[in-house]
């Protein structure tokens, strides 16, 4: 059977054979719902603590601080939605790179009475740190910066922006979803820090779709999205997923160990791609940024993303044009947009995420198919931007 090589991994991963073997008793066997008080629901409730225990583990948080949820848009929209129910409107700041599912919540904010503020970045997709204190002088009520871009990969300085928010008195709430096991992460640092609140999911690290996590302080007053039986600290109600919750717990536990030598193997695969790729005359967005170290986004001069994408595809690539919760939307990615890239440009990005199972030799072999591909593409004028 032919697979392509997976170059996909910040919009899912593959889930890891030990993350599996844990969730296959609670599909098969165990059948036990965590809120029964019979012998099934007292194991199913041993189990969701012991998720609870491992995502906190990895994370350096409490257990009593994580709020499990079916993804990280969901997480990310009971911060917003929730933080902003229990305050007086009042303006909410959040970076212009931010995923849709931080964006399109502020908005509806601002339709509600609140002031919405995106907070530009730097051509590198960096914040903009001039813009940052003026949205920090109007004294926001909410904060919200993701810790690592999901296109460009570029990574924020969290501990510093919450840092500089505590004054304003505003609750400051980070996407981390991409940086999980990819970045070191210490809810108890950065909750000194001044963040209220981190998101992460499993999806990314290895593990299952349909679980997450609002890693919550819990002197923040939330108002719950989802009402019914009270469940997650009656913060999130309805039966927990509890197959994919234990196998997040075991992701969360894999995502941190080893993470230093992985994130070198992902940073000198990512170098020699860039390497190969700018012989080729691509442009890299965000090169001179702080990254993710396994993110490149490029594009080409007069190649459409999407036209490329297919072509790579059919020749055994795997890879994105812009993120993959909003590869149905035709329009430049928002992301590009916010740091200053031409409309047209923008249509031609590609961005390849690797994961901890490519090798060097997948790296050459794409390299290779990029440019008989652009090769191909800019022989046809009829197929350019």
């Amino acid at each position: 059977m032919f697979e392509p090589v997976y170059l996909d991994h910040n919009a899912t991963t593959p889930i890891d054979p030990a993350v599996l073997a844990a969730m296959l008793p609670w599909l098969e066997s165990l059948c036990g719902n965590a809120s029964s008080r019979h012998e099934y629901g007292r194991r199913a409730r041993q189990a969701l603590d012991e998720a609870r225990q491992k995502v906190a583990a990895a994370l350096g948080a409490h257990p009593t601080e994580v709020i499990f949820a079916s993804g990280g848009s969901e997480a990310n929209n009971l911060f917003i939605k929730g933080a902003a129910a229990s305050r007086k409107p009042g303006l909410i700041a959040v970076s212009a790179v931010e995923h849709p599912c931080v964006l399109k919540p502020a908005a509806q904010l601002a339709r509600q009475g609140w002031t919405l503020c995106e907070i530009a970045v730097d051509g590198e997709g960096r914040i903009d740190a001039e813009d940052y204190l003026r949205a920090l002088e109007a004294r926001p009520a909410l904060v919200s910066v993701m810790a690592a871009n999901n296109e460009t990969g570029v990574a924020h300085d969290v501990t510093a922006l919450a840092s500089a928010a505590r004054a304003s008195g505003a609750w400051f709430h980070s996407d981390a979803v991409q940086a999980f096991g990819k970045l070191p992460l210490d809810f108890r640092a950065l909750n000194a820090a001044g963040v209220h609140a981190l998101t992460v999911s499993a999806h990314k690290i290895n593990g299952p779709k349909g679980a997450a996590a609002l890693v919550v302080d819990k002197r923040i007053e939330l108002h719950p999205q989802i009402a019914g039986g009270g469940h997650e600290r009656g913060l999130r109600s309805g039966t927990e997923n509890l197959p994919a919750i234990v196998g997040f717990g075991v992701a969360a536990e894999l995502a941190v160990q080893g993470l230093a030598e992985r994130a070198k193997h992902l940073r000198r695969l990512r170098e020699h791609l860039e390497s190969g790729l700018a012989a080729l005359g691509a442009h890299i967005f965000a090169a001179s940024a702080d990254r993710l170290p396994n993110t490149s986004y490029f594009a080409f001069n007069d190649i459409d993303g999407e036209t490329l994408v297919g072509k790579l595809d059919r020749a055994g690539f795997a890879v994105a044009s812009g993120a993959a919760c909003s590869s149905a939307n035709p329009e430049p990615s928002h992301v590009l947009r916010a740091m200053g890239v031409a409309p047209e440009f923008a249509r031609g990005a590609l961005r390849v995420s690797l994961g901890a199972g490519n090798e060097l030799a997948d790296i050459e072999q794409f390299i290779k198919a990029v440019q008989l591909a652009v090769g191909r593409l800019q022989s046809l004028p009829a197929m350019a931007v």
